[in-house]
């Protein structure tokens, strides 16, 4: 009987060479068409940029709805619980694109630089080595940049989700007024929460900007 850790290893092995396998297929597909991996990473970082662009608003539109609590003065609290709900549902299946989308970023970032560096190493004049080393260092060092203010956008989104998540439930377990009393309660932090969110998708927003701009 094989032993545990060995076949979990294995298995880690055999899916890392098949991943492996898979983008160079990808890759090589795009190179025969003329699109190399700079080519690639531009138009991932533009995607992950568009899809914060649309998680921006969409928070945007769950607070002015989360707000609305304030002057809810009557009416039918199960149908503003139905458009609270659909703006929570809209901005998690956003932030899910937005996540997916910084994925694939990072992984042709990866694939570039890797490739980069063993490219150098294949230049013999010292000059044109030097040069190619100095480009991939600024280039590296800009998208480092880039990677730290998606990471920070993305990790703010999680606890930001799970209070929405917890105003929602609560609201769809307490439609009486009473409920609206203890929920306004909560609606300052969890603006305070939305709002530094939204702040750091625009910082990464801009970044991708910066980014693209000297990457032409």
């Amino acid at each position: 009987m094989k032993h545990p850790l060995r076949i979990a290893m294995i298995a880690a092995l055999t899916a890392l060479t098949m991943m492996l396998g898979c983008q160079r297929t990808y890759y090589g597909f795009w190179e025969k068409l003329g699109k190399e991996k700079r080519h690639i990473l531009k138009d991932r970082v533009e995607d992950v940029r568009d899809e914060q662009e649309k998680a921006q608003e969409e928070f945007k539109e769950v607070l002015a709805r989360v707000k609305e609590i304030y002057g809810f003065e009557g009416g039918k609290l199960e149908d503003f619980y139905d458009r609270l709900k659909d703006d929570y549902e809209d901005c998690e299946l956003r932030a899910e694109a937005v996540r997916e989308r910084i994925d694939e970023v990072e992984s042709v970032a990866e694939a570039l630089f890797r490739e980069w560096e063993a490219e150098i190493n294949e230049i013999n004049n010292m000059e044109y080595r030097e040069k190619s080393r100095r480009s991939l260092n600024d280039t590296r060092a800009r998208y480092a940049r880039l990677q730290a203010t998606m990471d920070q956008a993305e990790d703010r989104m999680a606890p930001v989700l799970q209070n929405l998540k917890d105003y929602t439930l609560f609201l769809k377990h307490n439609l009486n007024a009473r409920a609206i009393g203890a929920l306004g309660q909560e609606v300052e932090s969890i603006e305070i929460e939305v709002q530094s969110l939204i702040r750091d998708i625009r910082r990464s927003i801009n970044e991708a900007d910066d980014f693209l701009k000297d990457f032409e």
